[in-house]
């Protein structure tokens, strides 16, 4: 019989005892010892196994009555000499924050206080009373029965790995999970720098120059700046997506999917696995979105679903964007276009400054998964791209969902209807309508308006993906053309366009404008693309442009 699919199991001892496929991280724990950096912390996308390792961590380290050695049969890590001197040796602080999304800070406090009620409870059998004084012995009562006040709460990790020290003769392992969740939540809801304070002394005070310490480790999403968090963590090591080192810790390498579809009878998949779910690059390594991965193989659906897309609100990204101005959407439009863009890459991120400052925008967005490093240019430049057909959905509904805001979405869909038949006329007239709708002046009078109304238009056509294969500055015939759309079904209109600005130096007309672009189409034939794919039906559209005025001339 088959193992089950662990679909959102994010406990290693239930993914175990239970009949769930496991893809083998178990080697993290031994990297994590050989380090000479006391205290690692992991940021990683939402989703790609963060929990479910530290989950594993916890069960590699912690003393328990039971022996928990069973749980790592014929793992990797079973198999060294790390897992007979370490395994089950060390007292562990588990805390994981991916739940604490709170509205206000009185009501965050208020889950910190049950989160530390939980853990030290947990404890309370392993303690020795004799190993502890009065005063120490109520702290822990206080916090037991989550009462603590903001100063005791502040205090937990450091007092409670001094008291585990005293009583295991040990030192403690402390594992925190998606520690930025609650930063990200105060963002949101007005009240950062209460949660900053408190993350700083909180962490500050159990994992710097803590002698009862033996190893920390933290996973979230961002690098959270130093200056913000992590001040007082001298001892600190990070590893981003960036780095090579623990690369194929988090998420799917080709290896283990390869491994994976073959177990499950599944390899003619893989192709469509790849499309949709492949592309990041963590130092260099290909890593495939594991949370999709197991949804497409549990369900194996005929038309391949955004499965992690779909987990996570895009608010954030949604805002950031929108916010943004011309240089930002044309951006966007080559993203959405398979094309790279440049952009300084910041691996430190204070939270706040993202709605002030566009440049980090692009490192919200690489580390949080929605697009990859694909190259390094410089010491902080890096390529960017969008990684899969999962993620590049999601950028396809945002465009969609700004163009709503702007204009109705009736006006839009007459627009691309009429394209669809061939209406040059009534699609002028609703493109025009756009135009005067969603751009400002600001936004047609760059330097290079020409590229800026080939992504605005372009943008305008992620409603036709589904039907349409949507091309960008390509070959055909002799020459580039601007966009081309090639119909899937082949017996529909192909369509081609020219972008021209009305050159008013040179006196020029939009008709004489219109006339060049229509010659251009022409003389370069630019429909040869279409004509070998077999499309016999083909517009050609040239439009002209003078700042928010255009006008449209079939050829």
């Amino acid at each position: 019989m088959k193992k089950q699919i662990p679909i959102g199991q994010s406990d290693f001892k239930e993914v175990r005892e239970g009949n769930f496929c496991y893809v083998d991280k178990t080697l993290l724990a031994e990297d994590v010892i050989n380090l000479s950096a006391k205290v690692l912390l992991f940021p990683r996308p939402r989703r790609f196994g963060k929990t479910l390792n530290l989950s594993m961590l916890r069960y590699f380290f912690e003393i328990n009555e039971e022996d928990r050695s069973s749980l790592f049969r014929d793992t990797l890590i079973s198999r060294t000499e790390t897992f007979r001197q370490h395994q089950g040796k060390y007292p562990v602080i588990y805390l994981t924050f991916k739940d604490l999304k709170d509205r206000s800070w009185d009501a965050m406090l208020r889950g910190i206080q049950h989160l530390l009620r939980d853990e030290f409870f947990r404890h309370e059998q392993m303690l020795k009373p004799e190993h502890l004084s009065e005063a120490e012995i109520k702290y822990f009562r206080t916090m037991s029965d989550g009462k603590g006040n903001l100063r005791e709460c502040t205090d937990a990790l450091r007092y409670l790995s001094s008291f585990l020290f005293r009583s295991s003769e040990a030192q403690t392992v402390i594992l925190i999970d998606e520690y930025d969740t609650p930063v990200h939540a105060a963002l949101e809801n007005g009240y950062y720098g209460e949660i900053i304070s408190f993350m700083r002394n909180f962490l500050g005070g159990g994992l710097k120059d803590n002698s009862h310490l033996f190893k920390g480790v933290i996973t979230g999403i961002l690098r959270i700046a130093k200056e913000s968090v992590f001040s007082d963590l001298n001892n600190l090591r990070v590893y981003s997506i960036l780095d090579r080192q623990f690369a194929a810790s988090f998420g799917f390498t080709e290896e283990e999917v390869d491994t994976l579809l073959d177990y499950y009878a599944i390899p003619d998949h893989y192709e469509c696995i790849s499309r949709w779910y492949n592309g990041y690059l963590f130092g260099g390594t290909v890593i495939y979105n594991p949370w999709s991965v197991l949804n497409y193989t549990d369900t194996r659906p005929e038309v391949p679903e955004p499965y992690w897309v779909n987990t996570g609100g895009t608010g954030m990204i949604d805002r950031l964007a929108t916010q943004g101005g011309r240089e930002l959407r044309e951006e966007i439009g080559l993203l959405l276009e398979g094309h790279a863009i440049c952009k300084p890459v910041y691996e430190s991120i204070v939270i706040r400054d993202l709605e002030k400052r566009d440049d980090l925008l692009w490192s919200f967005l690489l580390f949080s998964g929605y697009l990859k490093a694909e190259r390094q240019i410089d010491y902080e430049k890096w390529e960017l791209k969008i990684p899969n057909r999962e993620v590049h959905v999601m950028y396809r509904e945002m465009v969609k969902r700004w163009f709503s805001v702007k204009t109705e979405s009736a006006r839009i869909e007459n627009m691309l209807s009429a394209l669809k038949q061939g209406d040059a006329e009534t699609f002028e007239f609703y493109l025009a309508d756009t135009v005067e709708r969603v751009l400002s002046v600001h936004d047609t009078g760059g330097p290079e308006p020409e590229k800026f109304y080939h992504a605005f238009v372009l943008g305008l056509l992620v409603w036709l993906e589904g039907e349409y294969d949507i091309r960008s500055n390509r070959e055909s015939g002799l020459g580039r053309y601007d966009v081309m759309l090639l119909p899937r079904d082949r017996s529909r209109y192909g369509i081609v366009m020219e972008f021209k600005k009305v050159n008013e130096r040179k006196k020029e007309t939009p008709e004489q404008t219109l006339e060049k672009a229509v010659r251009q189409m022409e003389e370069k034939k630019y429909a040869t693309e279409l004509q070998a794919a077999g499309v016999n039906k083909i517009l050609k559209l040239a439009i002209a442009f003078q700042g928010r005025e255009l006008w449209v001339r079939q050829g």
